[in-house]
């Protein structure tokens, strides 16, 4: 005897997207520097504030925009993993990010990110904070 449930929808049972390979699949968008790539792991409606640098952008679009002007400030961009804690549906990335100026040399500064990311892995908030004496020193041209 087969039995059903009156709400089958009840008992359906959502997957936890892994958000360690969500992690991964993001740094490396990130480092191919392509930024349709990193746009492709973000939500339609996702928010990115760069704090002490920007305002929170909102939206694919505004993302382009924030993400080829970071790309443009800091080419060659790198991101070095230093740390990495997983969460349900976030992680937080201890990060350096490294950059080659025009000038020459390599350059780099400490970073913090925060993620949350949706149902289906996506990011809908990257929330980075930035060490302010490293990024100064970078900018006014010591190596990393």
């Amino acid at each position: 005897m087969t039995t059903t449930h009156p709400h089958p929808e009840e008992h359906e049972v959502t997957r936890a997207p892994d958000v360690a390979a969500v992690a991964d699949a993001y740094a490396k968008a990130w480092n191919s520097r392509d930024v349709d790539a990193v746009l492709a792991h973000h939500a339609e409606d996702s928010t990115f504030h760069s704090h002490g640098h920007s305002a929170a952008v909102k939206g694919i679009d505004a993302l382009r925009e924030e993400f080829k002007n970071i790309l443009e400030l800091f080419p060659g961009f790198h991101a070095e993993v230093r740390r990495l804690l997983l969460g349900d549906r976030h992680w937080t990335l201890d990060w350096t990010l490294h950059f080659e100026p025009a000038t020459g040399g390599k350059r780099g500064f400490g970073c913090i990110d925060i993620v949350e990311i949706d149902d289906d892995g996506l990011v809908t908030r990257k929330d980075t904070y930035f060490d302010p004496a490293s990024f100064r020193r970078a900018m006014e041209g010591a190596t990393a």
